[in-house]
């Protein structure tokens, strides 16, 4: 791993760095100010990370940050401040720093901050090799190659793109490919999913917003529009767009001027707008829920996205790449699958398109137990009759992460011995009236290790089903479960989970 930086004039804040994270078995490098930072970025590989103070000899530190940022955009920096200088860190989140680390620091607290960071740095590493290792896109069926040849149509134009398609079939690649393909490839491609930002900050996110606009705005902020400047920014989930935005919306697609939140002003963008939607826009226009002027100036170019289930003969193909893909991001070895387990694999509709089966790609490179993934080994959802049932089971991811469900019942006797899960009649009560059934086998044996032995097995599906939701990240497991790291860390030792 690549050493993290330590900036900081004050040779203790330095030194207490270091030693903290040299127990961590973390390597680091200090410097004493900015100037020999940005010398040694010239001649070295960049860190894994970048912790500084703010006023430092030589250059400040959100100066530093702007030049680091410009080089490396991927980077995490950290920024130290005194409890004084938080105006100037907030500013700093504008620069895009990381996180920021008010002085004087916990220990334990900022060697967390800088474990997040790395996990961070080494995420975006992984993205980065995937993007340069990976086609843009992957498709053999009639439908995709028509899709290919209308980016290769669009390819040297700058107009408007309305992208259809089923939630998760594949939507910004498309947005992406448009840009990259592009003359606006040098610029910048940004993308906001309409849907997902709260109605009241939509603006502030699609216009920016001056400082003092509104509670909370202490300094001034760039819009999605001001920020693609030159390239393309992507619109997703159209459809979602609040009705008194589409107004200001049409305003910047016709002439390319706009105020931002609390401006006086008028602000000037030369943006390329790719918008997708998954709603029937036409349909959305006759509930008078969508401007039909704002629909007409959109709906310029239309590419419609063929759903997975109609390019059955392209799964195969996409299975292996995700396979191979959790696994490098995962660092592990990639699994192979099974002709067999393709043919299941191959008869399933996938509601969640192409976005549920790179999901449950990375369901089977994290559960499936053999290095060659078999029909047994596949998700409840697709070979049904294939699993048993052990009390609640850890199920795949559909369209979104994993979480827990009653697997089918429909199969040959369950595992053996003192351990082994007993099975019951059907039952419609969900997991917990099966973890009540089962309770109530054990406790009418003669066993007294019946809260041990159910407390493991639930702690170990529920760790199982975090670790696969976050792709193998402790830490942003143990987020989602709300224990500690040192928790899950320990809870995954003692149940034997490694």
């Amino acid at each position: 791993m690549k050493p993290i930086w330590i900036v900081d004039d004050d040779q203790s804040i330095r030194f207490v760095l270091e030693k903290a994270l040299l127990r961590e078995q973390l390597p680091s490098r200090s410097f004493t100010n900015a100037r020999d930072v940005i010398a040694a970025l010239e001649e070295d590989k960049a860190p894994q990370v970048l912790v500084s103070d703010i006023r430092m000899p030589g250059g400040s530190g959100l100066d530093l940050l702007d030049k680091v940022k410009a080089k490396y955009p991927g980077l995490p920096v950290i920024i130290m401040t005194a409890y004084s200088d938080l105006d100037s860190a907030v500013s700093a989140f504008q620069g895009g720093a990381f996180e920021y680390l008010p002085k004087p620091f916990d220990l334990s607290k900022a060697v967390e901050l800088i474990r997040r960071a790395v996990e961070e740095s080494q995420r975006e590493e992984v993205a980065d090799e995937a993007l340069t290792e990976a086609p843009e896109m992957l498709g053999q069926a009639p439908a995709m190659q028509d899709v290919f040849r209308a980016i290769g149509r669009l390819s040297q134009s700058n107009v408007t793109v309305m992208i259809t398609g089923e939630s998760g079939s594949g939507k910004e690649l498309v947005a992406r490919a448009l840009h990259k393909h592009s003359p606006r490839a040098n610029g910048p491609f940004v993308a906001i999913n309409t849907a997902a930002i709260p109605k009241d900050l939509l603006e502030s996110e699609l216009f920016g917003h001056e400082r003092g606009a509104f509670t909370g705005a202490q300094t001034m902020r760039r819009g999605r529009f001001e920020q693609a400047d030159g390239g393309t920014l992507f619109l997703d989930e159209i459809g979602d767009m609040p009705f008194d935005l589409q107004t200001r919306l049409l305003r910047v697609l016709s002439d390319g001027h706009f105020y931002r939140v609390g401006g006086h002003s008028a602000v000037k963008t030369n943006v390329r707008v790719i918008a997708a939607t998954h709603q029937n826009l036409e349909q959305r226009v006759k509930e008078g829920v969508f401007r039909e002027d704002l629909f007409h100036r959109l709906n310029v170019i239309r590419l419609r996205l063929p759903a997975l289930r109609e390019r059955r003969e392209d799964i195969p193909m996409l299975t292996r790449h995700f396979l191979q893909q959790s696994a490098r991001q995962l660092g592990v070895e990639p699994k192979r699958i099974s002709e067999a387990a393709l043919a299941w694999i191959g008869q399933f509709a996938f509601p969640g398109n192409v976005r549920q089966l790179e999901n449950m790609c990375h369901w089977l490179t994290v559960m499936a137990p053999a290095q060659v993934i078999e029909p047994k080994d596949l998700p409840p959802e697709v070979a049904v009759t294939e699993l048993p049932l052990t009390s609640p089971v850890l199920a795949a991811p559909s369209a979104e992460p994993a979480v827990l469900v009653q697997a089918s019942m429909e199969v040959a006797a369950p595992p053996t011995g003192p351990d082994a899960p007993a099975v019951h009649p059907a039952f419609d009560g969900g997991w917990e009236q099966g973890l009540e059934a089962e309770a109530r086998t054990l406790l009418s044996t003669d066993r007294s290790d019946v809260w041990d032995t159910l407390t493991a097995r639930f702690e170990s599906r529920l760790i199982q089903a975090a670790l696969a939701a976050t792709r193998g990240r402790r830490i942003d497991a143990a987020q989602k479960l709300g224990i500690g790291r040192n928790t899950i860390t320990r809870k995954i030792q003692e149940l034997d989970l490694e």
